[in-house]
């Protein structure tokens, strides 16, 4: 249970890197939406600084910050309902961020196995910013006294590592000022896997396009993707165990559930015994019915940029007006004079 002193709030970001994707969309936005309609305080952003961690293109940065909030926006996070911003906007997340930086340990940081992920054997190569960016991570929650985080099991680490800040900044001060925030998971399509690999996670890194179903993809280009989908021979059994050793089949099933709003137990007590014949035309039905609405509703917020800059902008003054008197706060606990 979270502390009742502090405010239910609910803060995530997602990293403005180059398209949208199926799996973004039903491991995070599709509960984004959901969460503004219950009793938190919603903070969406674009994380666009943690994306220049590895270099970024500015014209794309720009154009994929402003393309991921249509993305938002078009699935329903309303920025009535949610305080909608792009990091860079908050200069609060960067200046916490470097109190973090003093507060966590190296060992901490050496230990994210994204960092190892991404860097690769050439760590000493890769930037600074990619080996610090979870204690910005943290500060970007904990500016804002989020309580609740919608995360994927990939980001569980990350979280657990803002709690370490978080008490590791609370003990050294003798303070009880930032809150155990506390991860949401849940869902069956928190982890969308590849069309072409179902061992592998949907990704707009994948050199092949048909691997994923991006939100930008038309009617014709989702119902396609899916006709050619990875599958076995098999016929889908009416239990989840039936799944076991079939990541292709457990993922399409997955992915109709997300959409679907049902369990993988109630999607299989339908569809036991068809074949991927039958399965996969009703999937890329369904699809298509859920996802096109959003590509149409992206590609026209899209074709006036200066409104979503003027949406962000809005959202963020209402940001800073929570995170100015936590920083504030914070200058003063740990001996800034302001």
């Amino acid at each position: 249970m979270s502390d009742p002193k502090f405010t239910p709030r609910v803060f995530s970001g997602i990293q403005p890197s180059g398209g949208l994707t199926l799996g973004n969309y039903l491991g995070a936005i599709k509960r984004f939406v959901t969460m503004q309609d219950e009793a938190f305080e919603t903070v969406y952003c674009m994380v666009d600084m943690h994306a220049m961690t590895v270099w970024q293109d500015p014209k794309d940065l720009a154009h994929n910050t402003r393309e991921l909030a249509a993305g938002f926006i078009a699935s329903g996070v309303s920025p009535e309902k949610s305080i909608l911003i792009n990091q860079s906007q908050v200069p609060e997340h960067a200046q916490l961020g470097w109190i973090f930086n003093c507060v966590a340990r190296m060992g901490w940081m050496g230990r994210m196995t994204q960092f190892k992920d991404k860097a690769g054997k050439n760590t000493e190569n890769v930037s600074l910013g990619l080996f610090a960016y979870p204690a910005l991570m943290a500060a970007d929650i904990l500016v804002y006294h989020a309580t609740h985080v919608p995360v994927g099991e990939d980001q569980k680490q990350h979280l657990e590592l803002t709690r370490d800040i978080a008490a590791k900044f609370n003990h050294d001060y003798g303070v009880d000022f930032f809150p155990m925030t506390e991860p949401v998971i849940e869902g069956a399509a928190t982890r969308v896997m590849s069309l072409r690999d179902g061992s592998k996670k949907m990704s707009k890194s994948d050199p092949s396009d048909a691997s994923r179903i991006n939100m930008t993809d038309d009617a014709d280009a989702i119902a396609k993707k899916i006709r050619k989908a990875k599958t076995d021979p098999d016929a889908l059994p009416s239990e989840v165990d039936g799944l076991k050793d079939r990541p292709e089949a457990r993922n399409l099933v997955n992915i109709y559930a997300g959409l679907n709003e049902q369990s993988v137990e109630e999607v299989l007590r339908d569809v036991g015994g068809q074949q991927f014949g039958t399965f996969k035309p009703a999937l890329a039905e369904l699809a298509v019915a859920k996802l096109s609405p959003i590509s149409t509703e992206m590609a026209r917020l899209m074709a006036d940029p200066a409104e979503i800059d003027r949406i962000l902008a809005r959202g963020a003054g209402q940001a800073r007006e929570i995170a100015t008197p936590i920083l504030k706060k914070t200058y003063e606990i740990v001996g800034m004079v302001g």
